[in-house]
């Protein structure tokens, strides 16, 4: 039997490898002759960076770069393939490098993420996978841009100040100042956000909050990238801020779609190619799959039914693993996801469910227990 298991992490917990090889650990305690091939999985969000690293024999690289508030932080990327950068804009911009009490969008800044750029610029990259997700930022990705060289200036000439508060001084955009080397470059942007820049449904209404945005900071911010949307027409003709998805990351996906020419693809269909997955489902008699949590929120586009998908194309049975189960799991069913489990059997706290050793040897044994009906034991 042949078993390709590609969970995504439980995130704070278990990593996707981690996961991965729990499930490994059941089938071949069960069955010693299997073949187990474990994948590590990521939606362009969390984990994507070890995920295509790992998948496609790359190698990590590092560098110093500015945080959200202009603090030093050593920034993690990979190499895949000699000339490809595996990028996770949070490793720079990441809410996860402020504490909670300190944020705040109108002074976060995204130059950091181009400092990552020009240093795998550097070392001869020129394609790029950009993994969108966590960002502690609101600043449309002008603080990226101005480190790779583009040029924001106030009505007196003089650059305009980093984050989202910059924005509002902002009275001319020179772009011929930009590192020359950009014009060699490919983007591949990993997002599944749907959000236009501006308005109801944009990135300062919808994501701000959670990065430190009071009510009355929502409406000033709207107002400034509005603002920045449409002096982006005198440079970039075509510049939309209301196409799908160029409010993700704090309207980093407008930054990226016009300035820099990058094309946005679905996470984990993006991840899937780059790791050959497609290859190792073709001839597996079983694929096991999960996150974290599943709910109904999992049947639109995360990890584990764009593995379901992927395997329905050969017919394949897919079971799933989860810590737990939420409200409108049972839409997983029509997905292409057999039957789901939650690794958790008895009441306990949210710290003893998420320590890494419990969840560990929680994943092996209810594994063991579906993989018994699997195997006619």
């Amino acid at each position: 039997m042949k078993v390709v298991v590609a969970i995504d992490s439980f995130k704070g917990s278990l990593s996707s490898i981690d996961a991965g090889n729990a499930v490994a650990t059941a089938v071949k305690e069960l069955s010693p002759n299997s073949i187990v091939e474990v994948v590590s999985l990521a939606d362009g969000g969390e984990g994507t960076v070890e995920s295509l690293v790992l998948g496609a024999g790359g190698s990590m690289q590092s560098a110093v770069v500015s945080g959200p508030f202009g603090e030093k932080v050593t920034a993690n990327y990979g190499i895949i393939g000699g000339d490809t950068a595996v990028i996770e804009i949070s490793s720079a911009a990441g809410i996860t490098l402020v504490k909670k009490e300190d944020l705040n969008p109108l002074k976060a800044t995204t130059y950091g993420v181009g400092e990552l750029i020009l240093h795998a610029l550097e070392n001869g990259c020129r394609k790029f996978i950009v993994g969108l997700g966590g960002s502690a930022t609101n600043d449309c990705g002008v603080g990226m841009l101005k480190a790779l060289g583009y040029s924001f200036v106030d009505g007196s000439g003089n650059e305009v100040g980093l984050g989202a508060q910059g924005l509002k001084d902002i009275a001319k955009i020179i772009t011929d100042k930009a590192d020359i080397r950009l014009k060699d470059c490919v983007f591949e942007i990993a997002c599944d956000v749907k959000n236009p820049l501006v308005g109801k449904h944009g990135c300062s209404e919808i994501f701000s909050r959670q990065k430190g945005a009071t009510d009355e900071m929502v409406v000033l911010m709207d107002g400034y990238i509005d603002r920045f949307a449409d002096l982006t027409l005198s440079v970039i003709p075509t510049a939309n801020k209301m196409a799908e998805g160029v409010g993700a990351a704090g309207g980093l996906g407008f930054a990226f779609t016009y300035y820099l020419n990058g094309k946005t693809r679905s996470g984990i269909e993006l991840v899937i190619e780059k790791i050959a997955l497609e290859e190792k489902v073709k001839t597996a008699d079983l694929v096991v799959t999960g996150e974290g949590r599943l709910d109904s929120q999992s049947a639109m586009g995360k990890a584990p039914v764009g593995v379901s998908k992927l395997a329905k194309k050969y017919g394949k049975k897919v079971i799933a693993f989860c810590g737990s189960v939420g409200d409108g799991a049972e839409e997983l069913n029509n997905h292409g996801i057999d039957a789901f489990f939650s690794i958790l059997n008895a009441p306990c706290t949210l710290e003893f469910a998420m320590d890494k050793q419990n969840a560990k040897e929680n994943l092996v044994k209810t594994a063991k227990q579906v993989l018994r009906l699997w195997l006619n034991i």
